[in-house]
C-alpha cells in the first residue's frame, strides 16, 4: 500500500469514529471542510489533492475543535495501526 492509500485509510478511519461520536452528518460535514479531501457520503476518504500530512492535520483540528480531547483520545489507537504515516504533533 502506498503512502497516499494509508493516509486515505487512515482519515478514512478517523472520519468513521467521529461518525460514532458526532453522527454521520456532523462528521462528514466537518472532512468535507478540508478542501484538499474528497470525501465520500459514507465518510470514505476518496482523494486528497495536497500534501497528505497537511490535510491530516486539517481534519484533527476539525474534529478537535468540536470536541477537544475526546478525538485525540480516540485518534490515539487509530494511529498505532499506521507507523509509516507522519502523524500530527502530539501523537507518537
Amino acid at each position: 500500500m502506498d503512502n497516499t492509500e494509508q493516509y486515505k485509510n487512515l482519515m478514512s478511519e478517523i472520519i468513521a469514529k467521529q461518525i460514532v461520536i458526532l453522527g454521520p452528518e456532523i462528521a462528514v460535514l466537518k472532512a468535507r471542510n478540508v478542501p484538499s479531501l474528497t470525501v465520500s457520503d459514507d465518510g470514505s476518504v476518496s482523494e486528497i489533492n495536497g500534501e497528505p500530512d497537511k490535510a491530516l492535520q486539517q481534519l484533527i483540528d476539525n474534529y478537535v475543535e468540536l470536541s477537544g480531547q475526546i478525538v485525540k483520545n480516540a485518534l490515539g489507537t487509530i494511529f498505532l495501526k499506521y507507523p509509516s504515516v507522519n502523524k500530527p504533533g502530539g501523537y507518537k
